[in-house]
């Protein structure tokens, strides 16, 4: 196979991985309401059907590319998207809200070990000189996958049912699998020794920070397993670092967070998917609860939104490289604060849809700027040899900001507001808009921290000379 043959062949099964392991952040948000209903499920429930996917997914990336680089990088993949698909016939044939949530866990162990994959194995086929067109075009279809998901659930719960936003993954996994195994080829990286007990401390962690949230409104804030869950959550994060500075071959190594690229790029996108997942996981419920619209109306709704990154994350791509990453990043984080802060400031019960359109396509806009250029800045601030872990840890880093930002927008709706009726529902989603908009202007701020054009450096360099 020549080498044109193999980049287009990687390119394409890693894009068609990529595109359905990111589409189940947020498939099933237009299908909640519907969820709710036919398996009876709460608010925490509906919260756990997303967080489920995203916590598994975000605690387990760095130890899906450490597995690659140690077993092979296709290898592991190919057993990723079993495991992916797995979890999605499962999810589909789910008789209650418990079942589901455990086959959505088990997606997102899949989808952990698939999706830093597809950046290294396409990192490792383009050539040095396209790398940086070859990760925007990553990058946009990674923000494509989360930003559509509405729409293709909306249309697929309305079309045929909920299930059938689990049965699609099915097919593609396995025609994906013999032809990934057929048409990849083989790599690896440092062979480094897996670090458990990181894992095991992140992972507890961030279930104990996600737990207390979820269920917080429910329990009381002050009850003993809200505040033990919490302050366990705090300090086994705080044993996690402790650890990892230590460890001899950590999956997170610290040092990494010296170089201020890589510091200001996760800082960014963990902001940016607090604010935007949370504002999402409301906005698709306000469009149908409130709104009155079917889920396929309620996707096509979102579509100024959702459409956005298919016309302009390419151009950002191709920008990153001309003009440099830092300006995209700030200006795409900006205009989605604003967009977020005109939803709080207009959204009622009887809003009109068409003033709801202006902020929806600002923030596509706004989410096309960021998605390109982020995985440049990322894997540009370390070594070729460790891109496994900058990936696995940017993409860790961002699910956990998206874990968070359900979990927290969604208790403060509880909180002001709930389902009862249009207004309550209203009165709990304007608070949460509002600081929605806050924690993804603070991420504009962090981005505005990366070094200029032509003065990063990878980690353990001296920063380069240049002009901005």
């Amino acid at each position: 196979m020549s080498r044109k043959a193999h980049i287009v062949w990687t390119f394409a099964i890693t894009s068609i991985a990529l595109f359905m392991t990111t589409l189940d952040n947020l498939v099933v948000t237009t299908a909640l309401p519907t969820m709710q209903r036919d398996l009876h499920a709460s608010i925490s429930g509906l919260e756990w059907t997303v967080n489920a996917y995203t916590l598994t997914f975000a605690v387990l990336l760095m130890l899906g590319a450490a597995l690659g680089d140690r077993l092979g990088r296709r290898r592991v993949f190919l057993a990723g998207l079993g495991i992916f698909t797995l979890g999605s016939a499962m999810a589909a044939m789910s008789p209650s809200i418990d079942w589901l949530i455990g086959a959505r866990a088990l997606q997102g162990v899949g989808g952990a070990i698939v999706t830093p994959l597809t950046l290294t194995i396409l990192s490792d086929a383009v050539p040095y000189e396209r790398r940086g067109l070859a990760l925007g075009l990553w990058g946009g279809i990674s923000g494509l996958g989360v930003a559509i998901g509405p729409l293709v659930g909306g249309a697929v719960v309305q079309g045929l049912s909920w299930q059938w936003i689990f049965w699609l993954n099915v097919p593609i996994g396995l025609a994906a699998i013999p032809l990934g195994a057929a048409r990849l080829r083989e790599s690896h990286g440092p062979a480094a020794r897996l670090d458990v007990t990181g894992v095991g401390l992140v992972t507890a962690s961030a279930l104990g920070l996600v737990w207390g949230l979820v269920r917080a409104n429910s329990n009381g804030w002050t009850s003993p397993e809200i505040v033990g869950s919490l302050v366990a959550g705090v300090l086994l994060l705080i044993a996690f670092v402790a650890w990892e500075r230590r460890a001899r071959e950590p999956m997170l190594p610290m040092r990494y967070f010296e170089n201020r690229a890589f510091a200001a790029a996760n800082a960014a996108s963990l902001l940016m998917f607090f604010g935007m997942f949370g504002s999402i996981f409301l906005l698709t419920q306000y469009l149908q609860n409130v709104q009155g619209n079917s889920p396929l109306d309620a996707g096509l709704r979102m579509l100024p939104w959702t459409g956005m990154p298919m016309i302009v994350a390419p151009i950002a791509g191709a920008l990153t490289d001309r003009i440099g990453a830092r300006p995209l990043l700030v200006t795409g984080l900006a205009l989605q604060a604003t967009a977020l802060a005109w939803l709080a400031a207009i959204t009622a019960p009887d809003v009109a849809y068409i003033e709801l359109v202006p902020p929806f396509a600002i923030a596509g806009i706004g989410m096309a700027l960021f998605f390109a250029p982020v995985a440049t800045v990322v894997l540009g601030s370390v070594s070729q040899s460790e891109a496994g872990k900058a990936s696995g840890a940017n993409n860790a880093i961002r699910e956990l900001g998206g874990v968070f930002g359900v979990a927290v927008l969604a208790s403060i709706f509880a909180h002001q507001g709930g389902y009862g009726s249009a207004d309550l529902f209203t009165d709990g989603i304007l608070p949460a808009l509002w600081v929605g908009a806050a924690v993804v202007g603070v991420g504009a701020v962090a981005a505005g921290l990366l070094p200029g054009r032509g003065r990063t450096a990878r980690v353990g360099e001296p920063a380069l000379q240049g002009a901005d």
